[in-house]
């Protein structure tokens, strides 16, 4: 018998990890969500998942919550700044416990992108190759699940802003990483995934929500700084507002773009039309 467990399991991302482990054959009873807030994984439990409690920023909770645990997911933390302590402490925990096998969600190419996310996630694979855990890196592209306010917005505006010029975005949903990081977790297979969708662009985006809402959606490509000053007006900090404002800059340059083929091979099908993920968004 295996035990996995899936950090940030009550997430956007550790939920639907859970969801297709069990899918793809894994018990519940052998699953443990590892969990902040443990109040929070009341619907884990009744499935009969394990819930143990584990605060990346309390060390002292990651032990415990990976005893007799034999795979482990690390999801990186949504702190930027933070992550590689946070991280860290993970590591470590799953060495003392035991752990034999840990996957981590990191970014596309970590050890050549120059998007500025793409530090902390390059460090944390690196202090894991350092603990000598046979670890999986499962380098993920964008989320087309983080245009969803853009597509909310552009129905009301009439256009999506950026600043990613005619670049290609290989996203995929949420769901097609979580079921990615389910197939490496309980085939214990290591290595790196580069893993992306079916490119896109910004124009081809707006053009699908425009064929799906029939309103006339348009994109607009802006200087940097001022995409910045966009996204600082819909409320964003201004740090995290020029981070993303800059991953659109790289886009340009085909950072967040592959044609590595990973993912599809792991989830043993073609990732989820761009289409989907539109009419998924309109109908939130």
């Amino acid at each position: 018998m295996t035990t996995y467990a899936v950090t940030g399991a009550t997430g956007q991302l550790g939920r639907l990890v859970v969801d297709a482990l069990i899918a793809r054959g894994a018990a519940p009873g052998d699953i443990v969500a590892a969990v902040r807030d443990t109040a929070k994984a009341a619907g884990l439990a009744a499935r009969g998942v394990q819930v143990r409690e584990a605060d990346y920023d309390r060390p002292e909770t990651l032990t415990s919550a990976f005893a007799g645990v034999d795979r482990l997911l690390l999801i990186s933390g949504n702190e930027v700044g933070k992550r590689l302590p946070q991280h860290t402490a993970v590591i470590e925990a799953a060495k003392a416990a035991g752990v034999t096998f840990l996957a981590y969600t990191s970014i596309l190419r970590a050890d050549s992108s120059p998007v500025g996310l793409a530090p902390e996630h390059l460090a944390t694979e690196q202090a894991l190759a350092a603990a000598g855990i046979e670890h999986a890196l499962l380098r993920n592209g964008w989320y087309t699940e983080n245009y969803a306010g853009s597509i909310t917005g552009a129905l009301a505006t009439g256009t999506i802003a950026g600043s990613a010029g005619d670049g290609k975005i290989a996203a995929a949903t949420r769901a097609d990483y979580a079921e990615a990081a389910a197939a490496v977790l309980l085939a214990g297979s290591a290595g790196v995934h580069e893993l992306g969708g079916t490119p896109f662009t910004m124009a081809e985006l707006a053009a699908e929500v425009s064929r799906q809402s029939g309103r006339t959606v348009t994109y607009t490509d802006l200087p940097v700084a001022e995409y910045q000053a966009v996204l600082v007006g819909a409320g964003l900090p201004e740090g995290y507002a020029g981070l993303l404002a800059d991953t659109d800059a790289k886009i340009v340059e085909g950072h967040l773009d592959t044609r590595s083929g990973d993912l599809e091979k792991l989830i043993g099908r073609p990732s989820t039309p761009l289409a989907d993920a539109v009419a998924s968004a309109l109908k939130n």
